[in-house]
């Protein structure tokens, strides 16, 4: 059974089944919004104001990586820099307004997408399948 998790883990953490997903979520989204910047709105939602270097550790990317692309995101008005109360020499990548909003009509896009892909399944079974995913990402080997 740990195999065949395992398997499914494997193919659904591959970078291009990600890419090929934000693609998918960010086509039509807006200036600055694909595949590329996506990881950095979704981390700055998931964690708000982050250091590009913070942030970088979080969403896979290198530091350089997460400053392009902030900066294109930032050229489109949804995200900013403000100073690190902490250090007076760096600055923490926050999500405007306009990005908060982005990234929720986004996730709203990623949950019609996972029910549409569900819809051919016995809703007990799908409700069965989203609890027992939230427990295994609560209690599986992620800690």
């Amino acid at each position: 059974m740990g195999r065949d998790i395992a398997e499914a883990l494997g193919l659904l953490l591959k970078r291009s089944t990600r890419v090929g997903l934000h693609r998918r979520l960010t086509d039509g989204a807006g200036e600055g919004v694909d595949e590329l910047t996506y990881p950095v709105l979704s981390g700055l939602a998931r964690t708000g104001p982050r250091s590009a270097a913070d942030l970088a550790h979080e969403v896979g990317l290198d530091r350089s990586g997460v400053t392009r692309r902030a900066s294109t995101l930032e050229a489109a008005g949804l995200v900013r820099r403000d100073p690190d109360p902490t250090d007076r020499r760096a600055t923490l990548l926050t999500l405007t307004d306009e990005g908060e909003r982005v990234v929720a009509a986004l996730r709203e896009r990623l949950a019609d997408h996972i029910t549409d892909s569900l819809r051919s399944w016995p809703p007990d079974e799908a409700a069965a399948f989203a609890a027992q995913l939230r427990r295994f990402v609560a209690e599986g080997p992620f800690g």
